[in-house]
């Protein structure tokens, strides 16, 4: 869910040091603050993905560095402590710390706890901190869940996919069939308080079926949380490749369509309301909360290569080979590649864009006067709930939310 896209936009450069504008930092005690670590690394590289991910054979670094799975964590380290340096006497402890990738649990768990050991010795964690792993189902066993555990961690989120092999199969996942919901027991012995289920819709060759079987295997499994998100096929990806030699036929929008509305349905009735476009809980508790410092616009230090940031309205991402990023790091550099500093233009268009797909929407007059015209157009349509409207909130009804990109285009304007 918290990948590295490969293709960083453009920008200006990033000081050496990492320093950022004072208005980035002036009023920084008010919003929360989080950490995003990414780790590059994975076995295989599946057909689908377009992450920054690196295999074995990717990974010689320039100048004679080496960015390897030995020293990641270090090099990472170093990314927090600049980040104390760039922060300066910031006050605020940590409130979530989200490890993504690439497969994390690829490196060995006292590796992540080594991760978050440094956060914590930097920032310190704020009581009841949300601390999250993505991890591979096949790259753990009980012994490792328990030691992630023991390092701090209390979600955890699983990469199920599908539960289908000839729908993993189309999207070169290794995993067996089963694996992730035996995960979600081992983690739960293991003392994890929020565990999730990542699923895809929408692979070629999956029929409604293959879908609710998924579904009925990731409910049957006791997950709190559970992300679904449509296959988009990235050009440069071997499925996207597929495709286009005609080998896989491609999913069309209505498939997708079809396919959100079963798993509504489903998730629904089993007790998982949705709070994001893509994500349902149990409650407000099961909620990833790192997330949705993403969806609202506060604070996040993303750490690791290709990783983006965002504090005070100044975003920036990596250099996004860990070559590059371990040169940075050993000659004292930021491994900042290029930054942007929003203005409030950016700012709003942004919060329209991001508020709009969580359960209770954005405030009406964060609008311009043609996106309320807008608003008030979509409502008669349908696509936004009169009760939040008469509140003075824009939000997605069930309709509103299989349209939800073109009903954000219109209230932007």
């Amino acid at each position: 869910m918290d990948g590295m896209p490969s293709a960083p936009p453009d920008g200006e450069p990033v000081p050496a040091d990492g320093s950022l504008p004072a208005s980035a930092l002036a009023g920084a005690a008010d919003r929360p603050l989080g950490f995003y670590l990414h780790v590059p690394y994975c076995a295989t590289r599946c057909g689908y993905c377009d992450f920054n991910t690196y295999t074995a054979s990717e990974l010689r670094g320039t100048g004679g560095v080496l960015a390897s799975r030995e020293n990641y964590a270090d090099l990472l380290a170093e990314e927090v402590r600049l980040a104390r340096k760039v922060l300066g006497d910031d006050p605020r402890p940590v409130e979530t710390v989200f490890v993504g990738g690439g497969t994390p649990t690829l490196l060995p768990a006292a590796d992540l706890g080594r991760m978050l050991a440094a956060v914590r010795a930097e920032f310190g964690l704020a009581e009841g901190a949300e601390i999250t792993t993505e991890a591979n189902p096949e790259s753990v066993d009980p012994a490792y869940l328990a030691a992630l555990r023991e390092a701090g961690f209390n979600r955890i989120s699983f990469g199920m996919q599908s539960a289908r092999r000839h729908v993993l199969a189309v999207l070169d996942r290794t995993h067996t069939p089963g694996r992730p919901e035996a995960c979600v027991a081992e983690a739960r012995a293991a003392g994890f308080e929020h565990v999730n289920l990542d699923l895809i819709y929408g692979t070629p060759g999956e029929s409604d079926d293959d879908w609710r079987a998924s579904l009925d295997a990731a409910l049957g499994a006791g997950p709190d949380h559970v992300s679904a998100y449509a296959l988009i096929v990235e050009e440069g990806t071997a499925l996207a490749r597929r495709i286009r030699r005609g080998e896989v036929p491609m999913t069309d929008d209505d498939v997708h369509a079809d396919r959100y509305l079963i798993t509504e349905e489903m998730l629904s009735a089993a007790g998982l309301a949705w709070y994001e476009v893509s994500n349902w809980a149990t409650g407000e508790a099961a909620r990833c909360r790192h997330n949705e410092l993403y969806w609202t616009g506060a604070d996040w230090w993303g750490a690791g290569p290709g990783a983006h940031s965002h504090v005070g309205g100044v975003r920036w991402w990596n250099v996004k080979h860990p070559g590059a990023y371990a040169q940075a790091l050993t000659e004292g550099r930021s491994p900042g590649a290029g930054r942007e500093v929003l203005d409030d233009a950016d700012r709003r268009v942004e919060r329209i864009l991001l508020e709009l797909r969580l359960v209770d929407g954005v405030p009406l007059d964060v609008l311009a006067p043609a996106g309320a015209r807008a608003a008030g157009r979509a409502l008669a349509d349908g696509l936004l709930r009169p009760d939040a409207y008469e509140r003075g909130r824009a939000a997605l009804t069930l309709r509103g939310r299989l349209l939800a990109d073109a009903v954000v285009r219109d209230l932007v304007d």
